[in-house]
């Protein structure tokens, strides 16, 4: 069916390689298509390499979104516009089929249709492809090895679904070329298309603050480090050279400028916290760890407490002048 076809996979041959990208890389489409009643609908399509976005879309279609200047790959205009031409005409046919299934399987006004496909390569060649399939959000069938497969826990709506998808082998051969060859070439291309941008180095930034008290007498460290790229990061809370294991490493975010995000927290007693440090170790700093000591930190906390505080006297000294003054 063609509904279920991968329209950001859909793309003409690209070219390129993936010279100094040895770890496995992805490129994967995620769509939620929301159905509140037969007529109100909506369609949100992303597209990534890895973890970064790299394409969206308009709400209806029309438009895929590049969301970098290199997400076209390798294409020229008029293979871009043949591009967009399919991607809005299977996106339209995704909605309409779904609306027809939704009588036949049985779905119940609101559902919501999700899906992920894509392709991963290391070191520079193809590795594997996926296809899955989820509906109100629990895993309802997959494509492997040309067929379509229901998910053990998808029940009989499932099993119907994809007895009637398998029916049409043409359609599952173009899904499966789609999966395993367009959209390796698609990511080479991608990846040749990029390498500038994947491949910089951006040094980190970091800093300590004091978080919420976890309790009397007791006080919670917070490493921030931000502006880093690419991803892989290791940030440690150390006492001297031995390693914290309280350090609690909160997810990696990403940033609006597609650097990334984290921050370390340590709870320790309020008189254990003079000889900790927080280290930062990153592929751009090239070996030259970041250390910040929380006592550094600490005595830089007294030393503009120490200047706040009179400065705020002082004006507040100079105000009840001004006020007697003038009386």
């Amino acid at each position: 069916m063609l509904f279920l076809l991968l329209p950001l996979l859909a793309v003409l041959p690209g070219g390129g390689n993936a010279d100094g990208l040895k770890e496995p890389v992805s490129f994967h489409v995620i769509r939620i298509a929301s159905f509140y009643n037969h007529s109100w609908k909506r369609n949100l399509i992303s597209g990534y390499l890895g973890d970064l976005q790299t394409h969206t879309s308009d709400r209806n279609c029309n438009t895929i979104i590049c969301l970098w200047p290199w997400s076209r790959g390798n294409f020229s205009n008029e293979e871009w516009k043949e591009l967009e031409m399919l991607f809005h005409i299977r996106c339209d046919r995704f909605l309409e089929e779904m609306h027809r299934y939704s009588r036949e399987l049985q779905f119940e006004y609101p559902f919501e249709i999700q899906w992920t496909g894509g392709c991963e390569l290391h070191s520079g060649k193809f590795s594997g492809s996926f296809l899955r399939l989820a509906y109100q959000g629990s895993d309802f069938m997959s494509f492997q090895n040309n067929s379509w497969l229901p998910s053990p826990v998808a029940g009989n709506i499932a099993k119907r679904l994809c007895k009637v998808l398998n029916q049409n082998q043409h359609e599952n051969d173009i899904t499966h070329s789609l999966l395993s060859d367009t959209c390796p070439r698609f990511l080479l291309g991608l990846l040749d298309a990029g390498k500038a941008h994947l491949q910089r180095q951006v040094k980190p930034e970091a800093w300590l603050s004091r978080g919420l008290s976890p309790g009397p007498g007791r006080l919670q460290l917070v490493c921030h480090v931000s502006g880093f790229y690419p991803k892989p990061v290791w940030v440690m809370w150390m006492r001297g050279e031995q390693e914290q294991q309280g350090t609690q490493r909160g997810d990696i975010l990403p940033s609006a400028d597609g650097t990334w995000y984290l921050r370390a927290t340590l709870e320790v007693a309020a008189g254990e916290a003079a000889d900790l440090s927080c280290r930062v170790k990153h592929s751009s700093l090239e070996g030259q760890d970041i250390i910040l000591y929380w006592e550094h930190h600490s005595s830089m906390g007294l030393i503009i407490l120490a200047v706040i505080v009179p400065l705020l006297l002082l004006i507040g000294l100079a105000l009840w002048f001004r006020k007697r003054c003038f009386r």
